[in-house]
């Protein structure tokens, strides 16, 4: 295995402020998907986000890694801060988010998991022909399959803009980084690992979501020590894009919390 290099922001937001690392769902890129939740978020934090490999600003990969390779790439990161961080991520970024949580609890203040799931590996042999598909057609061969599993009812109508982009995101990321990222989901369950967290944790589903339903989230509530779990209302697979404003309020409700 090889230990990604991923790309990293500057922090931006109120100097001085704790700082929040964000990351981001197979085939988008942080920016995008992020990007109505970011300058909410730095009124009272710095906020940097991270890219997957071969996804955004990330090159792509030069062997295969694992979830838990991804999760040390961005603890060395997070330690080049030179400070304990919050950290969220959505879908593949709140498997490397709960990965951080149980490798490197050290370095976090507090975790939100957003979109997400403690076994994608149940799904393993979906996940490796995704990987197979990409390799012989391309990333743009999911856009359909994909607009549908990522945005809620009147998502697209309501946010052609953002939608529109992420769906570009995809388009445009790097299919061995994207066959790579599935292969790394089809190994990963964290089911018996969850109750060692000790950092404060956010579970944060989306109302639509069928590619992580209510339950995954559930699960990962359930085996984590008081963990708190909510709801995004008429948000499917990728809640900050869609609803912006309700993510980012949970996510300051939950981290100021945290820091009291």
């Amino acid at each position: 295995m090889a230990r990604p290099d991923l790309a990293v922001t500057e922090p931006i937001g109120a100097e001085g402020a704790p700082l929040i690392v964000l990351g981001p769902s197979l085939g988008t890129a942080s920016a995008v998907l992020w990007e109505d939740v970011v300058p909410i978020l730095a009124q009272r934090f710095r906020v940097v986000t991270w890219d997957l490999p071969g996804h955004g600003a990330s090159k792509p990969p030069t062997g295969p890694f694992t979830v838990e390779d991804l999760a040390d790439a961005v603890a060395d990161a997070v330690r080049s801060l030179g400070e304990p961080v919050f950290a969220a991520g959505v879908s593949l970024g709140g498997a490397v988010t709960q990965a951080l949580a149980i490798r490197h609890g050290d370095l976090l203040r507090a975790v939100a998991v957003v979109c997400s799931g403690p076994n994608f590996a149940a799904g393993a042999e979906a996940w490796l022909e995704r990987a197979a598909t990409v390799r012989a057609q391309g990333t743009p061969v999911l856009i359909s399959a994909s607009a549908g599993r990522w945005f809620a009812p009147g998502s697209i109508a309501a946010r052609p803009d953002i939608t529109g982009r992420l769906l570009h995101t995809l388009s445009d990321a790097d299919d061995e980084g994207y066959a790579a990222c599935c292969e790394a989901l089809a190994e990963f369950d964290v089911r018996d690992q969850l109750g060692s967290v000790t950092r404060p944790m956010l579970v944060m589903y989306g109302s639509d979501d069928t590619a992580t339903p209510k339950a995954d989230s559930e699960a990962i509530a359930a085996a984590v020590p008081d963990a708190r779990l909510v709801g995004i209302d008429d948000a499917a697979h990728l809640a900050p894009a869609e609803k912006p404003v309700e993510v980012a309020t949970e996510l300051v409700t939950f981290f100021e919390g945290s820091s009291r």
